[in-house]
Order: C-alpha cells, then structure tokens, then sequence
C-alpha cells in the first residue's frame, strides 16, 4: 500500500532556485555548482543542525526531544535531477545535473530523515530536512545496478533513475511505469521527456502562467503554491535552519514549501 509522508518545510527549494536557476546560469555562463561531500556533511553534523534534528523527530511526539540522539550516516550522495538541457535536445547535454547533495540521519528509535545541503553565498549549508533516506537509498541502488551510472530524479513523476551513455534504467515504481521495467535506451529517454516537457522549460507560456511552476513543478517535487504552507508544528522547525543560511532561500521564495514523499508499506 502507497503512503504519502511530509517533511518539514525547513526551506522552499523550488524550480526558479534549482532547475529553472541551473538553466539561467548556464546560459550566463557561471559554472554549476562542483560537489564537495566534506563541506556537505560538514555542514550535515554541525551542531546547529544536530540540534534541529533532534526537535524534528520530536515532532509528532513519538520521543523526548533530548532522547532523540540523531546521528548522521557516513556517507553523504549527490542528488541530481533531469537537466532541462537534456530535455531541450540540446547536443552534449548531460541527462542530469546537480541539485544538491543529502546524508542521512537516524534518530535513537531508528527512524530516517534526509539532510539536504546546497551551496548558498559561498557555503555549503543544510537547506532542507526530508522524512526518510530515499536519496542514498537510491544512490546504492543505482550504483548497484549500473555501476559507474548517474543517478537521478525526474521530479515531475517521483521518479527515480540511472543512466549511463547507452541506458536509462528505473530504480522505483513511478520511473518503472514510465520506461518499463528493463528501461529504455538514453535516445529513447530524451524523446520521451522532451515530448512530455519540452513546452514547459523555463522562459516557456507554461512557466510564465505560473502553471505548477513550470517544467520543475518545484525542483524536488514540490508544490509551490503558496496556500501549501507548512503546519505550525513544521515551520517552527525552520528557524535554525534559516539562521544557518536557510533564510536566502525562502527570502528568494518568498514562502515555505511541503515536500511529499510515496512510501511502500506491507
């Protein structure tokens, strides 16, 4: 049975910040952001966020803040989402591209949260804490599959990918229902995302009508409506965040997003 999980809203991560910005840069010429897992996880287990970690398993009152003990994993993944030169057509474009980098955290009764850490004003900084480990979950699945692969979301469907030069292979239900359970090849991937979002880039009549935000829909999967504010007891968890540098993101945003998360449970 699917389940829908949400995070805390601890910063709005949307197309015009993520998606949308990378293809305004690009054509500005400024370089993509360059992966750097120490300042990432640096940025991961940092006391300030250790402390927000603590109050986000709290939440829902299932422990004591001060026995939630978070303690973040290892390792620490880059999370790359269907670039929108890739669906463009453009020649020599890379199918995805870097949208930030996630380690994962685990509370004192086991449960799961993804720290999200972008590069904001120089530093690395954790902008967003997501219910769960979908993100180095995934990571080991691709690399298992198709080691040496890409992984990465098309955030339009949830759904979850790897690739290499020659093949697009599903990692979760929603990419399976896309491309089939044996995949496609790369050339058969791009024609399909470029006939299903080819008119919703961004600078396209669907972005400029504000219709789902564009061709990202918020590049995490978001909704970006702005009447999907979080809950009081979501918001209050964005404050440390936001004093870490989360607040130029929702100053750029303008409001708070919730992400949705599908579950498979027995």
């Amino acid at each position: 049975m699917t389940s829908t999980f949400r995070s805390a809203a601890v910063a709005a991560v949307t197309a015009t910040l993520l998606l949308g910005a990378a293809a305004e840069a690009g054509a500005a010429g400024r370089p993509a952001p360059v992966p750097d897992r120490a300042a990432a996880r640096a940025a991961a287990t940092a006391p300030a966020t250790l402390d927000t970690l603590s109050r986000f398993f709290a939440r829902d009152g299932a422990l004591a803040r001060a026995a939630a003990a978070p303690r973040v994993q290892q390792a620490t993944v880059e999370v790359n989402t269907l670039s929108p030169d890739f669906v463009a057509g453009r020649p020599g474009a890379k199918v995805a591209e870097l949208e930030f980098m996630a380690s994962t955290a685990v509370s004192s009764d086991g449960r799961k949260a993804s720290l999200w850490a972008a590069p904001l004003q120089g530093k690395w900084q954790v902008v967003n804490i997501a219910t769960g480990d979908d993100e180095t979950r995934y990571a080991t699945e691709g690399a298992r599959r198709l080691p040496g692969g890409t992984v990465f979301r098309e955030p339009q469907i949830d759904g979850w990918y790897v690739a290499d030069a020659r093949r697009v292979l599903p990692l979760d239900e929603d990419a399976t229902r896309a491309v089939g359970a044996r995949g496609v090849t790369l050339a058969a991937y791009g024609q399909r995302v470029r006939a299903a979002y080819a008119d919703k880039l961004p600078g396209s009549a669907y972005a400029r009508q504000g219709k789902a935000g564009g061709y990202a829909q918020g590049a995490t999967g978001t909704t970006t409506a702005a009447a999907d504010a979080p809950p009081a007891e979501d918001a209050a968890l964005a404050a440390p965040l936001a004093a870490a540098g989360g607040a130029a993101l929702l100053a750029l945003a303008g409001f708070a997003v919730v992400r949705l998360r599908r579950r498979e449970q027995s």
